[in-house]
């Protein structure tokens, strides 16, 4: 008897906590929080709740081909001959550098590797890649399949909702002024960029955010405008944003080994084009030395040279620090403009000194106060000038 009893009970009580479960999963999925399901099933497969450097391996990714003539960097003369400083040294360990380049005169001048990483081995770029992404707009109006950066994104995407859709032009998603509801903050689970990240229909999610604010008024960093620019680039040329990058940029770049760019589903999947760009060092580089360039590449012209200055040159009182797509400063004295990813992802360009420094890594510092860059940020680039300075005041480099 006592036995049957507790039977029941049990029975009772495991279909009223199923009950319940049903509900709770309904109620996210109702919520537009169902993408909590398939992230705390990654979190178990991953063993981690971050977003990591080789997470495609985890993914559906579309594949894009090197360049059909890959080609080589030259090696410095002095290649290697300057071992990194004590300072670089412990950069690179505190914060688990897995790849840092130093190019001058678009030769390799020093090159480090950690963890087993080589000169082929894929990295996310994590937000590198807008940078990218806005230059492929800019070849999208060379082409004319976009008439002009104010062309109006709704010409593209009619689905496009809120009070000022019907204003927002492709240059504000590269300019990132759209005016998009949309909060960047990668430690909140309940916030878009971690749903997006996750989502397995990310065009379905980009249908449900509106456009709030004016757009074109004022600089808001946010990875929806990439990501409904390349919806925009995809839309307009009938070509996915990886064929497109391929096409426009690394098979004309020699790109020495292939890449591959996330997607959020299988086959026909879309790609996570604010980030999840896979490459390596050397090949993130190219691109790099192409604004570095004026936008050529051995002697041929590849992306406009008014676009390059553009892009290069504040747009917004708020955001004297941005482009399109390129982070912009000063340093030492001397101006650069960088490619940025989170957890430290850095091409950073010295046009004047005709260098590139490329850091990939595992982590970085937070930002500085009142600033939207990083102590190790800078620390990058002073100890790669410390290590040249080296070299150019040495009598034997």
């Amino acid at each position: 008897m006592l036995r049957n009893y507790a039977m029941k009970k049990l029975t009772s009580t495991l279909k009223v906590t199923f009950f319940i479960l049903v509900l709770f999963v309904a109620g996210l999925f109702a919520t537009g929080y169902g993408y909590l399901i398939e992230l705390g099933v990654k979190v178990v497969e991953l063993g981690r709740a971050t977003a990591g450097l080789e997470d495609y391996i985890h993914f559906d990714v579309r594949e894009i081909s090197k360049s059909n003539l890959p080609q080589p960097w030259e090696l410095h003369k002095n290649y290697n001959t300057v071992p990194a400083t004590d300072a670089l040294n412990k950069l690179h360990k505190d914060h688990k550098t897995v790849a840092f380049l130093i190019f001058k005169n678009d030769a390799i001048w020093h090159e480090q590797y950690f963890e087993g990483f080589n000169d082929s081995s894929k990295t996310n770029s994590f937000s590198m890649v807008k940078t990218i992404v806005a230059a492929s707009l800019a070849k999208a109006i060379e082409e004319g399949d976009v008439k002009s950066f104010d062309q109006k994104a709704k010409d593209f995407l009619p689905w496009l909702k809120g009070p000022y859709a019907n204003e927002v032009t492709v240059g504000n998603l590269a300019t990132m002024s759209s005016g998009l509801e949309w909060e960047e903050n990668y430690d909140n689970l309940l916030t878009i960029t971690p749903r997006t990240y996750i989502t397995r229909d990310i065009t379905r999610v980009m249908k449900s955010i509106p456009i709030n604010d004016v757009p074109g008024k004022r600089f808001v960093y946010q990875s929806g405008s990439t990501q409904l620019l390349s919806l925009v680039l995809t839309a307009a040329t009938g070509e996915s944003i990886s064929d497109l990058v391929q096409r426009y940029f690394w098979n004309p770049l020699g790109a020495h080994a292939d890449a591959n760019w996330r997607l959020d589903s299988a086959n026909k999947g879309v790609e996570k084009s604010y980030c999840c760009f896979n490459s390596n060092a050397r090949d993130f580089a190219r691109f790099a030395a192409l604004f570095k360039n004026g936008g050529k590449w051995n002697g041929e012209q590849i992306i406009n040279s008014e676009y390059v200055q553009k892009s290069v040159t504040p747009q917004f009182e708020n955001g004297k620090d941005y482009g399109y797509g390129w982070w912009l400063g000063t340093h030492m004295g001397k101006r650069f403009f960088s490619m940025r990813g989170h957890n430290g992802q850095y091409a950073i360009v010295f046009p004047e000194d005709d260098v590139i420094v490329v850091r990939l890594g595992h982590q970085q510092l937070p930002d500085l106060p009142n600033e939207r860059h990083s102590a190790d940020y800078l620390g990058y680039m002073e100890e790669a000038f410390a290590m040249l300075a080296y070299e150019n005041n040495s009598p034997n480099p």
